[in-house]
Parts: structure tokens; C-alpha cells; sequence
């Protein structure tokens, strides 16, 4: 046997598979079945060693983690259930044995059995270069339901299902930012895990998705700048943001206000949602998501105007002008 189909063994012999995999790893294709008044959600993302993670910051068990838990939560952005996921991974000839790359497939389960997802194929190759590892995942959600960034409207409430800064900190904490030395240890921590496991917020997502309300969702993966901005775009509308009222770590706002602003608005990795929705709805959305252990914070309002985000700051009303993460 060589040493593709005893990786693939192995990798089929620790995974369980739910009733909707008819055929999962180890043939030429998944077979999964689908479900009536249910639409398919596919969302794939792709991360490279050195640009969207680093070894020396991450585990390979945060690594798997992470790169499946960055796609759960563009399924959330969609009001959708987790379902399958596929990985792709081109592993170096040097520095990832295999040992090391399977602590990246633990990492993986561990996210996925969170939501209860199957893994249901992939591919493995070698590279000279660096780790690269693609995961596409599955979910579904209701032929009634459109969360969609076009869907805001002027009037609507924006808010978001969290605290934001968190994960970009951790990361300067990790990479050794000598600011950052003053902050508790206990608070280290709580920053450095928002950077290497973060949590989808599916629950929020579905939460949206049952009440069958118009709303416009977005996951925070490149800041709220610029997630609001794509919804502004989407929308043909103005998003105005209230910097008093967007949540934050409390240890975050003894530093300088450009540093504070780095971090929330334009830091990106935090994959908390950011959505607009009706004002008739909030005292509906707030009990539901108070009974569904969902945390929802008001951030701003939608307006008529350009496509655009504008920022209410210390008294003064800006328009945004920078982007959060540039992929390019």
C-alpha cells in the first residue's frame, strides 16, 4: 500500500459519518443526499503558510481549526446549517511531517464537531514551497431565506453578534508587540485564543435565518470597515457607525484611539457578523436572541446616501476611507 491510501486510511478510519454521506472519503467522488425546501450553500476559502497563518504563531491543531472555522462562518454570514466539508492540502517536502500534518486534520474534526459536520473527501499533494491548505464546506439553508449583503435598507438597525479587536491583539500579543506587555495575563489569553479559535457564529446566523426577517449579513473577516462597506456597496445605501457603541475588550481601550481603531475596525479575523435589519424587528430579534443564548450589540443605522461607511467618533462624523484586509 503506499503512502497516499494509507493517509487516506487513516484518515477514514477516525471520522464518523451522518446519514446525509452516502459515499465520504476514499472514492472518486462524495455521494451526500439532499433535503427538500433546502438550498444548497457552498463556500470554499484558501490559506498559505506565512500570509494567512504562520507555524510560529499557530499549533497545526490551531491551523486546522482555523482554516475550517474561517468557511463555518461564511456558512453563518448565510443563515445556513453546517454540513460537509472538503480539504485540500499541499504539504512542503521539508518542515510538515506527517505526523504534524495530522494534528492539522485533529484540529480540523475539532471544529467540525462543533457543528457536527462530516468530512467527506479531499486531496493531498506535496509542494517545495510552503503549506497551503483549501477547504470547501457544505450547508443548507431554507428556499425562503435571503441574507444576503443587498438587503439593507435605510432605517435599518446595524449590529453585531460581538466584542471586535480581540483577534487582530492577539495577533500583535503572539508576534510580541512590545506595547502589549501590560496586559493581564488572563486577558493575553482570552486575546491570543480569539486569534487561534475563533467561533462561527452559526447560532446568530440561524437565529436570522428562522425569523424569516429581511436582513443583510456579513462575517467580519477583514474588519467591519470594510464588511460594512460591502454591504453599503450591495445595498446602494450609507452605513454609520457609532465608535462609542461598538462592543470592545475592555483591555483594549487604555491604548491610543489610532491603535484601538486598527484593531476594531479594520483587523479583521474575528468572523463575528455584522447585519442590518429592520428597527420594527429589535425587540423581536432581542428577545429571541436572548432565549437562544445569542449576544447582539446596536452599532449604527442605515442611511440613504452614497455607498459608503461613516464613522461617529469622539463628536466628529467621518466617512471611512481605509479598507480593512487586502487580500491582493
Amino acid at each position: 500500500m503506499d503512502q497516499e491510501f494509507e493517509w487516506i486510511e487513516s484518515i477514514k478510519q477516525k471520522r464518523k459519518t451522518g446519514e446525509s454521506v452516502i459515499v465520504g472519503v476514499g472514492d472518486d467522488a462524495a455521494i451526500v443526499s439532499g433535503v427538500a425546501g433546502f438550498y444548497d450553500v457552498i463556500a470554499v476559502d484558501t490559506m498559505v503558510e506565512d500570509i494567512h497563518f504562520s507555524s510560529v504563531t499557530m499549533t497545526p491543531e490551531d491551523i486546522g481549526y482555523k482554516a475550517l472555522a474561517v468557511n463555518i462562518s461564511d456558512l453563518a454570514a448565510m443563515g445556513a446549517i453546517p454540513r460537509h466539508y472538503i480539504v485540500s492540502i499541499a504539504i512542503p517536502k521539508k518542515g510538515w511531517p506527517q505526523e504534524k500534518t495530522r494534528r492539522i486534520y485533529e484540529g480540523l474534526e475539532e471544529a467540525a464537531e462543533k457543528d457536527g459536520m462530516d468530512l467527506i473527501g479531499g486531496d493531498t499533494v506535496s509542494t517545495s514551497d510552503k503549506l497551503v491548505i483549501t477547504v470547501t464546506v457544505t450547508g443548507i439553508v431554507e428556499t425562503s431565506v435571503r441574507l444576503t449583503r443587498d438587503q439593507a435598507e435605510p432605517g435599518d438597525v446595524i449590529v453585531v453578534t460581538g466584542p471586535l479587536g480581540s483577534s487582530p491583539a492577539g495577533l500583535d500579543l503572539l508576534l510580541g508587540q512590545d506595547d502589549m506587555t501590560a496586559i493581564p495575563e488572563t486577558e493575553q489569553e482570552a486575546l491570543v485564543k480569539a486569534h487561534q479559535r475563533p467561533v462561527p457564529q452559526v447560532k446568530a446566523g440561524r437565529l436570522f435565518a428562522e425569523m424569516g426577517i429581511r436582513a443583510a449579513l456579513n462575517d467580519i473577516s477583514d474588519g467591519i470597515a470594510r464588511e460594512a462597506k460591502e454591504i453599503a456597496e450591495a445595498s446602494s445605501v450609507r452605513m454609520v457607525l457609532d465608535w462609542n457603541r461598538i462592543p470592545k475588550p475592555d483591555v483594549l481601550t487604555g491604548f491610543p484611539m489610532s491603535k484601538q481603531q486598527d484593531w476594531v475596525l479594520y483587523g479583521g479575523e474575528e468572523f463575528q457578523l455584522v447585519a442590518a435589519f429592520s428597527r420594527e424587528h429589535w425587540r423581536e430579534v432581542c428577545l429571541r436572541a436572548q432565549t437562544a443564548g445569542v449576544s447582539i450589540f446596536p452599532v449604527g443605522m442605515v442611511e440613504q446616501g452614497d455607498a459608503a461607511v461613516d464613522l461617529i467618533c469622539e463628536g466628529k462624523r467621518e466617512t471611512l476611507t481605509r479598507s480593512g484586509y487586502a487580500h491582493f
